[in-house]
């Protein structure tokens, strides 16, 4: 039988910001959506990255495990859309469980909730969840896709007791209407497990990876966030 195996972007090996204490960053191949914001516009392509086994990564990852020990850190599976290689997750994720190493997704979340994405669910510690815009018009023009899915797996992941990280892009123009604002509030205060809720200033660092690729950057013409902003939006999602 054929080993399970992946396509993978990238890794960082002591990041400190995709959740608790030290972390293996997995940043995997392919998205599904197509955020005009995105910064990692090379990762989108299904058929790019590096193929790697379950074992190959397992063996990466392992080697630090006394690093996530003494800081409460982990793993998180980034991307791309992680959700999009369940089968792998779930394989990988039982490994790593079997050596009491922690588990985190970052996902959009804009997936079906089969079999296989609530058995991957269930092996996971803590997720990262992405709300693209509450409103869904803008939702759908932003990254083309509507947020109803995102929205029902967040309120899954509720209903089973996961923990749950919120993030959210704020775009001037575009995710920061007051409007919409009140009702993300509305949002995530129905959600009883989300511990955390970070606002993450739009940039366009990322505009020379589409240039590089010959394709348009979607919001030339944005300002990117700053300071005044991420105050504004959190005072209404405070209220």
């Amino acid at each position: 039988m054929k080993e399970l195996t992946a396509k993978i972007h990238s890794f960082e090996t002591l990041g400190a910001v995709d959740g608790p204490g030290i972390r293996f960053i997995l940043f995997m191949q392919g998205c599904h959506l197509r955020c005009k914001y995105c910064h990692n516009r090379d990762t989108w392509d299904l058929n790019g990255g590096t193929e790697y086994t379950v074992d190959e990564i397992f063996e990466k990852i392992v080697r630090y495990k006394n690093y996530f020990i003494a800081s409460h850190g982990g793993v998180t599976v980034s991307g791309g859309e992680p959700l999009l290689q369940a089968d792998f997750l779930i394989e990988l994720f039982k490994k790593l469980k079997s050596v009491k190493i922690q588990t985190a997704i970052d996902t959009s979340g804009m997936v079906g909730l089969t079999n296989t994405i609530k058995e991957l669910i269930n092996l996971t510690d803590l997720f990262l969840v992405d709300i693209k815009c509450i409103n869904d018009d803008i939702c759908k023009d932003l990254v083309g896709h509507s947020n109803k899915k995102e929205l029902e797996f967040i309120q899954y992941l509720d209903s089973i007791e996961k923990e749950i990280w919120i993030r959210q892009v704020i775009v001037p123009t575009i995710t920061d209407r007051e409007e919409d604002l009140y009702a993300l509030r509305d949002f995530l205060n129905s959600v009883r497990h989300i511990t955390r809720v970070d606002l993450l200033p739009y940039h366009d660092l990322g505009k020379y990876k589409w240039l590089n690729l010959n394709e348009k950057y979607q919001l030339n013409g944005i300002r990117v966030a700053d300071n005044d902003d991420i105050e504004r939006v959190k005072k209404i999602l405070e209220s």
